[in-house]
């Protein structure tokens, strides 16, 4: 059978794109799915240099034809090559790449023929199944965040609200209270959860590498820019991208950002083609920006564009009743790591972590229980296994009997008097929950047997 009067109806069926060029690498043809792969119709790419692509997966000589060209005709075929190439919108695409040369009866070069598979999609999906066993546990509570107490339960509720729309959101919260899970969680929660989350840290990069890093590059645009490079805004296409330490951008890098976010493009260092981006922006500082924008280091413009919708992490001393539930996760993750026989955490040492005003919050909560484990053999977690500054911070004397049997007795009252509702109880007491809270594991209060029975 004669297929030859059927080869354009083949290879227009199949679902990866084809290119085949001559020996001067000039595309003399391509199929339907080149064409929806880089976003470019057949009559735009036939006639024009195979660069037009900007694959990194093509080591190009342009000394010439065949050989001259380029390594493929040196090579004579590449098999399964991952790599990358620009589609019309200037957006990277992830591909598998193989490749044949072509050559006639006479064994002389006549072209090469290409085939590309876009593979976007799964790398996406591994980009984020890696984040995902880096920071979330299938046991925790909502995408990783631990926490069952009242500010974390609003937090929760707010994140649900704000994932549902597109709105900039920034993200308050102390050194290590979780600012970048709460950002994926935003993510995760909404309409992009399929689509690339993509995290910057301001904080770690000179002005010059930032605008590198935000918005890309071409080759040339500086020493050492040896090719083109795809910026951070660029691969979140789709999806999200994560600011985080917004308030030590400089300020030229400030002007350029807002300019992104006002106007949904960007245009890499050293050129002046702009390039459109649909991007959902969340950033995070642990700064006061209000003051930073009273002393002229940022503009209250991109303030006020960046903080549509702001969200507050409490500390960790804020919400003691959360220690014991972080503490078994972290004990729980090194069981499964280390094969040691740890089962817990003894009262008393969740008691004297309960009082720490923990500085570094959940971080040093978990620097905190590494420590232990390692002078934990197995068996339980006790006061002796704690770091030194935890328990020496809360060494004080305790109250003479009668005052603490006194302590006791008008808690109880006022417990029962509110129903066993610690926050009503603090308000009758005029102090806070946290410390009603305090002086009932003190006291070893129990709800049912002491209030309630």
């Amino acid at each position: 059978m004669d297929l030859s009067p059927y080869w354009k109806t083949i290879v227009d069926t199949l679902k990866e794109g084809l290119v085949v060029v001559n020996p001067e690498g000039t595309i003399v043809a391509v199929n339907p799915a080149a064409e929806t792969l880089t976003g470019y119709s057949a009559a735009e790419l036939i006639g024009k240099s195979c660069r037009i692509l900007d694959c990194t997966g093509c080591e190009i000589y342009g000394l010439g034809s065949g050989e001259k060209w380029c390594r493929l005709f040196q090579e004579g075929m590449v098999k399964a090559k991952p790599c990358r190439i620009t589609n019309k919108e200037h957006h990277s695409v992830s591909v598998v790449k193989n490749a044949t040369v072509l050559r006639d009866p006479q064994g002389r070069v006549i072209g090469a023929v290409e085939t590309l598979t876009d593979i976007s999609d799964f790398v996406r999906q591994q980009e984020e199944i890696l984040a995902l066993r880096k920071t979330l546990d299938l046991n925790d509570h909502y995408f990783g965040i631990l926490g069952k107490s009242i500010p974390m339960q609003q937090l929760f509720e707010m994140i649900e609200s704000v994932a549902k729309s597109d709105a900039p959101v920034i993200i308050y919260g102390q050194s290590g209270t979780g600012k970048e899970m709460v950002a994926r969680a935003i993510h995760w929660a909404g309409p992009r959860e399929s689509r690339p989350f993509i995290k910057v840290n301001c904080a770690a990069l000179n002005e010059n590498l930032l605008e590198s890093e935000l918005f890309g590059h071409v080759k040339g645009a500086y020493t050492g820019a040896d090719r083109n490079r795809t910026g951070r805004f660029e691969a979140a296409h789709g999806g999200s991208i994560f600011l985080d330490e917004i308030g030590d951008i400089p300020p030229s890098t400030q002007v350029k950002l807002l300019r992104v976010l006002e106007e949904k493009e960007i245009e890499r260092v050293g050129d002046h083609t702009p390039i459109k981006v649909d991007v959902r922006v969340i950033t995070a500082t642990n700064k006061n920006l209000d003051e930073l924008i009273a002393a002229g280091r940022f503009r209250e413009d991109l303030f006020f564009r960046i903080s549509v919708f702001p969200l507050t992490i409490p500390p960790l001393k804020d919400r003691p009743e959360d220690i014991p539930i972080i503490v078994q996760h972290f004990i729980a993750q090194h069981r499964q790591k280390s094969g040691k026989n740890i089962t817990g955490i003894s009262p008393e040492a969740v008691a004297r972590m309960s009082v720490y005003a923990w500085p570094g919050n959940v971080r040093e909560l978990r620097n905190a229980i590494e420590y232990a484990l390692v002078l934990c053999a197995d068996g339980e977690i006790g006061v002796q296994h704690l770091p030194p500054k935890i328990v020496s911070d809360n060494i004080c004397p305790p109250l003479p009997e009668p005052a603490a049997a006194y302590e006791r007795e008008q808690l109880v009252r006022a417990l029962r008097q509110a129903g066993g509702n610690q926050s009503a109880a603090a308000r009758i007491l005029g102090v806070s929950r946290v410390t009603v809270w305090k002086r009932m594991k003190k006291h070893r209060i129990d709800l049912t047997r002491d209030v309630n029975g």
